[in-house]
């Protein structure tokens, strides 16, 4: 990684007894500590990592309050960054470096998350039996020429709770439940398991396209296990609502806790993960979109195409995710 600024290694006579930052992290330690590792060499700051699930994360840092120990919060999904903020766990933060590199609809308007990397929730489908021109939109997946053909995993899953939240801020809340009633009725089986169970379920002919995040499809196509290998090789990444809205994205992203006892650390740590060298990590590495204007992705992303991404502040996914709930709940998502 490249070196930070002279300015960025200032440290104070308080943070020099206590050169640390303490991390409380929902992604897998593969997919963060090279990167952690990498900034405590070139700063001499000593990273803390503590590793769990989104939701028992969060609430650990709730139950323990002020006297948490944890000085930063990634995670992923801009719904989950939404309710750190709103169960009052972050803190606004001013940093000219992070809000240069980071387009502001994948940011908190108030400064209390930031986006470090994006990933799309596109359509995956056979290719034996659905041809490209026959996809276009995320609305066009509850017409009744897809009965039976469709697999999505639960309404638990804040990724589809964002992307009907998504919807409701596009469509309004009255055509998102017609979708999401339209969808639930195409389902070729019960919503099960996660995004690449999905991607599985197309390989395997179990449904002819499905709704998953390009970071799984990523990950298995170019991964280390052949079974995954196999199953994504027989299945095609297509982008919907290219004509009008985009392709709906969401983050993976940090925040500084509004208990840091290292705050200036923390905030450090967030603007090292953005520079150019870290950005092109996440996306060669885990397999994501940098989020920095100018950074490219990795080759293997590229090979899919450009496509355009829905510009709406992610903020908003937070705001409407309890109406998506609700509307799920209604039209018997399960």
């Amino acid at each position: 990684m490249k070196k930070l600024t002279a300015t960025l290694l200032l440290l104070s006579s308080t943070q020099v007894l206590a050169n640390e930052v303490n991390v409380y992290s929902a992604r897998e330690e593969q997919l963060i500590k090279p990167l952690l590792d990498a900034f405590s060499k070139d700063t001499g700051i000593t990273v803390n990592l503590i590793t769990g699930d989104d939701d028992p994360l969060l609430e650990r840092l709730k139950r323990e309050g002020a006297n948490s120990p944890a000085d930063a919060l990634i995670t992923a999904d801009a719904g989950r960054l939404h309710r750190a903020v709103e169960a009052g766990t972050l803190q606004a933060i001013q940093s000219t470096q992070l809000n240069q590199a980071i387009p502001a609809h994948l940011r908190d308007p108030a400064n209390q998350w930031f986006g470090l990397t994006y990933r799309a929730r596109a359509l995956f489908y056979n290719p034996a039996k659905v041809q490209a021109n026959e996809l276009s939109t995320y609305e066009d997946l509850a017409d009744p020429k897809w009965q039976g053909r469709v697999c999505v995993r639960s309404s638990s899953s804040i990724y589809n709770q964002s992307l009907l939240a998504s919807m409701i801020a596009a469509k309004g809340a009255p055509q998102a439940e017609q979708w999401a009633q339209g969808l639930v009725a195409n389902l070729a089986r019960a919503p099960n398991g996660g995004d690449r169970d999905q991607i599985k379920a197309v390989s395997s002919g179990q449904c002819d396209v499905a709704i998953a995040n390009t970071y799984y499809y990523a990950q298995m196509l170019y991964g280390g296990d052949a079974a995954q290998k196999a199953a994504a090789s027989k299945v095609n990444v297509f982008f919907p609502n290219q004509r009008d809205r985009g392709t709906h994205i969401n983050v993976s992203g940090a925040g500084v806790t509004k208990s840091a006892k290292n705050k200036e650390n923390a905030v450090k740590l967030l603007e090292y993960m953005v520079l150019d060298d870290a950005q092109r990590w996440y996306s060669n590495t885990n397999g994501e979109y940098p989020v920095k204007r100018g950074i490219a992705a990795s080759p293997e992303l590229q090979s899919w195409g450009n496509f355009k991404s829905d510009a709406l502040n992610l903020s908003v996914l937070g705001k409407n995710n309890a109406q998506a709930v609700k509307i799920m709940d209604k039209v018997g998502w399960q």
